[in-house]
């Protein structure tokens, strides 16, 4: 008959964060080794724990490599539901102006609470870069919120319009008009799992392989298509629907709908210039150049 282990037998008990902390260095290292091809000496005899200033823990969430690559696991499932949601939405109306679907109305739900999450992952990735380059603010600080929305004040901004003014248009002020459109902004997330991808892969520190030039090229075709002809793609179904050039359509929608089209590309146009920067880098440059 088997006999319960002792807790002799068993050895001393091991705190459960120090426990996480060492399966997910464990975890994170394996995958240095898969990359590189060899097992390296930090990488057999250093995998038991996480280096503290990389992987500091706070209320049991890790905040380092393990949990950015968390974080990026994360937006990328967002961004697929809701291209999915988007892609079903544009599908079922038929016309672009009268016809309805739940999604359009139900997935803002879904995107409230992300967008929050968002911008908090952004806070504290932002307070431990700048606790680990010696800068020393305490958490949710005056000061350290204030750097947080100077350095990245253009995407809080972005966040911000979504959750102040187009979730209240989405759900109340359009009425029971414009379905169609509301899943054509879902569908700009399509370009989001690359984005993760991208840096998932130089977070890995695989930039220089052909999965990494690959993985550019889609994230330049798909934000391209999804956040920049998103908008004349739009512009010329409402033409179609009505029967008029698409020159005209500015003047014939409201002008608060112009509006709001242009402080959305806005944005998209500044980030598709720094991604074509990026690309223009990445495949003119050797690899020497690119590490420095």
């Amino acid at each position: 008959m088997l006999r319960p282990a002792s807790a002799e037998q068993l050895g001393p008990r091991v705190p459960l964060e120090q426990a996480q902390g060492r399966a997910l260095g464990t975890i994170w290292r394996l995958l240095g080794r898969a990359r590189s091809g060899r097992p390296s000496a930090n990488s057999l005899l250093g995998a038991t724990e996480l280096p503290p200033r990389k992987a500091p823990c706070f209320g049991g969430l890790w905040v380092g490599p393990v949990s950015a690559l968390g974080f990026r696991l994360v937006s990328t499932v967002q961004a697929t539901m809701a291209t999915v949601s988007g892609i079903t939405v544009v599908l079922n109306c038929k016309n672009v102006v009268y016809d309805r679907h739940w999604l359009a109305v139900e997935y803002i739900w879904v995107l409230v609470p992300y967008m929050t999450y968002d911008i908090y992952v952004m806070y504290l990735c932002h307070w431990h870069k700048s606790r680990d380059r010696g800068v020393a603010e305490e958490k949710h600080s005056l000061a350290s919120v204030r750097s947080f929305l100077l350095q990245e004040r253009l995407m809080v901004t972005h966040h911000l319009f979504i959750l102040v003014v187009l979730t209240p248009v989405t759900q109340h002020f359009r009425g029971e008009l414009g379905d169609f459109f509301v899943g054509c902004i879902f569908t700009a997330e399509l370009s989001t799992p690359f984005v993760s991808l991208g840096k998932i892969l130089m977070q890995l520190k695989m930039q220089d392989t052909l999965l990494h030039k690959v993985n550019g090229i889609l994230i330049l075709v798909t934000f391209f298509l999804c956040r920049i002809l998103l908008f004349p793609f739009m512009y010329a179904a409402y033409a179609r629907q009505v029967g008029i050039p698409i020159y005209l359509v500015p003047f014939r929608i409201p002008l608060h709908c112009n509006i709001a089209n242009a402080s959305l590309i806005a944005p998209q146009l500044y980030w598709f210039r720094l991604i074509c920067r990026k690309a223009a880098r990445l495949y003119s440059s050797s690899p020497a150049e690119r590490s420095r």
